[in-house]
């Protein structure tokens, strides 16, 4: 007893280093973007109206359906403005047959004069005659045309593949009367759809730096944008910007930014709410690291490091955007530094620790 009392003691676990796991920051060439909030719109939306008056003999859809472009979707009573193509019909044969009459007359006096059997005034008179004939026949072809083109108002057709909402008529309705336009319905086209957002001051003039260093048109600052809704995880739907306004709005600061998205399915719908992402067409390189290693206090961000001598520095660092699980550090970090991302309640600053090192992460490409 006396000799294993002399023996060297063993160290009490507690005094032992706490083990904490450590990655180094990972390079990696990513492409910078902003993110924006917007509200879908439909790519063509269209209120349909009754364009001449009469009654609303019917309707030709169910409300909320899908519809083909060309077709039928309300009547509007016909036997009026038939009527009224069978009249113009009848005035424009009536001035056919009295050019055909005026030019004859017209020839046959003329071969009179010359034999001295007509006068010039005669001659003169079927002239004028054929020429009002000529005019009247060109006039009763217009009224034709416009007959014929109130009657196709009769008939409301679909302008193009899209979903119709409810009808806002009933049959029976008189439509169209003079000085009140009459909405049937409202039909909007779902595929593509644009999604609307607007980008603030201090973003845009950093594009416009941005594109000024990279020697690149503003015009066009962005190429590639993506979108996810409120029950969805990142940015599923990918599109491209298509318009950009030409000012910013004095009253907002902002400029209005619009992008085009496919929506074959059409689950997305007018009117929702989307988290846009736009990617810069330029990429650079970065350091990333676990989202989890970075912790916010009073001061700022920071992040746990591992120095040389194994004790535990608070290190102040600048975040960037997420890429999957890791995010990107600005500014802070050394690829050489070993960063703490498990054990980080007992990774106290200034305190001994025992760092195992963790396989880098994937990134996400």
């Amino acid at each position: 007893m006396l000799l294993a009392g002399c023996g060297p003691k063993p160290t009490p676990p507690g005094l032992q280093p706490p083990v904490v796991t450590v990655v180094q920051p990972i390079r990696k060439s990513v492409a910078d973007y902003l993110d924006f909030t917007g509200n879908t719109v439909p790519f063509n939306s269209v209120k349909l109206v009754a364009r001449v008056e009469g009654y609303l003999e019917k309707i030709h859809f169910i409300d909320g359906q899908e519809q083909k472009k060309g077709a039928l979707l309300f009547t509007i009573q016909q036997s009026q403005y038939q009527a009224q193509v069978a009249q113009a019909q009848a005035q424009v044969m009536a001035q056919q047959a009295a050019l055909e009459h005026a030019r004859v007359e017209y020839a046959r006096y003329s071969g009179l004069e010359k034999k001295h059997a007509a006068t010039q005034t005669e001659v003169d008179s079927w002239k004028f005659q054929s020429q009002s004939a000529t005019a009247g026949l060109l006039g009763a072809q217009a009224q034709l045309a416009l007959a014929k083109l109130n009657l196709s108002y009769t008939e409301i057709r679909a302008p193009f593949d899209g979903w119709i909402g409810r009808h806002l008529v009933d049959p029976g309705n008189v439509v169209g009367a003079a000085g009140h336009q009459t909405t049937l319905a409202e039909i909007d086209q779902l595929d593509p759809i644009y999604v609307y957002f607007t980008i603030n001051e201090r973003d845009l003039l950093r594009v416009i730096s941005q594109r000024k260093r990279e020697g690149l048109k503003l015009e066009q600052p962005f190429v590639a944008a993506y979108f996810g809704l409120a029950n969805e995880t990142g940015f599923p739907h990918a599109g491209r910007l298509d318009f950009a306004s030409i000012a910013v709005a004095p009253t907002t600061g902002t400029l209005q930014v619009r992008g085009i998205f496919p929506n074959h399915d059409l689950t997305v719908l007018p009117g929702l709410f989307a988290r846009v992402r736009v990617l810069a067409p330029q990429t650079r390189d970065a350091l990333l690291i676990p989202g989890d290693a970075l912790s916010f206090d009073q001061q700022g961000e920071y992040v746990l490091v591992v120095n040389g001598q194994n004790v535990v520095e608070r290190r102040a660092v600048k975040s960037g955007f997420q890429v999957g699980d890791l995010i990107v550090i600005e500014k802070g970090l050394t690829p050489r530094d070993r960063v703490i991302v498990e054990g980080l309640l007992e990774a106290i600053p200034g305190r001994k620790v025992n760092p195992q090192p963790q396989s880098a992460p994937a990134v996400a490409g």
